[in-house]
């Protein structure tokens, strides 16, 4: 993300008058969720100090830093105390989708309740994510994290929204180093599957984002139709 993140943590870049964090906690509040976990890193005070005890916000938040960012397997796993035998909602900080998604797949998860239910996006190769082969019936039978460009014969990728049975921290607290020397989430939901447990997946409508790029930035600006101004340094002041 270059100059966007040098005194900011990714979550906490505008994206019109919201920052992505905003965005996200927000459509999670409005679907009827009020208690959060948020877990930190990178310029965690940031994070901590804007959002505070969440009252201002309407929400209720608690914090988690991760102190080594060794994947998103453990830093799902470092919430386990706080969230205790509770279904619960997820999701990465650097997603935008359209804000009817959220009390969508709460719904869905209530008429079919299963370990873990992710949300799928369909992309031309999800070879920056997470590849998700699913039947007929979007039960995930398969899921390829960062699988090599051209190779998968899937379009869903791991879209990073999920709702959760407590049963996935069985499975994050057993999780090794992957090739990339990270604790990943989708070893977990691997595994998962590995046991006869079934996933499955939920196809998001609309627009979905993962912030990865200022280029990423500017493509969201343009959905939300927002002013795109974040490509440059001077744009920023810097």
């Amino acid at each position: 993300m270059g100059h966007l993140t040098v005194d900011r943590p990714k979550p906490m870049i505008e994206i019109g008058k919201r920052r992505i964090l905003e965005h996200i906690l927000f459509a999670i509040r409005d679907s009827g969720i009020r208690e959060f976990i948020v877990v930190t890193g990178y310029f965690a005070n940031l994070i901590e100090d804007h959002f505070g005890d969440g009252r201002e916000f309407g929400m209720e938040m608690t914090y988690v830093r991760q102190e080594k960012i060794d994947g998103t397997g453990n830093a799902l796993h470092l919430t386990r105390d706080l969230v205790g035998n509770e279904t619960f909602f997820m999701s990465f900080g650097d997603i935008i989708t359209s804000i009817e998604n959220y009390p969508r797949l709460i719904e869905t998860y209530r008429q079919r309740p299963c370990p873990a239910l992710l949300t799928l996006a369909d992309v031309e190769d999800p070879c920056n994510g997470a590849a998700v082969y699913v039947d007929a019936d979007h039960r995930v039978q398969r899921i390829i994290e960062k699988p090599v460009r051209g190779t998968s014969t899937t379009d869903w990728n791991n879209a990073g929204i999920f709702i959760f049975d407590p049963v996935i921290f069985e499975y994050t607290a057993k999780l090794t180093p992957s090739p990339r020397g990270e604790y990943e989430l989708t070893q977990a939901i691997h595994h998962i599957l590995a046991d006869g447990k079934e996933v499955f997946g939920f196809p998001l409508s609309g627009h979905w984002g993962d912030i990865g790029t200022p280029e990423d930035v500017e493509r969201i600006m343009r959905v939300l139709d927002q002013p795109t101004d974040f490509t440059s340094p001077e744009a920023t002041g810097r």
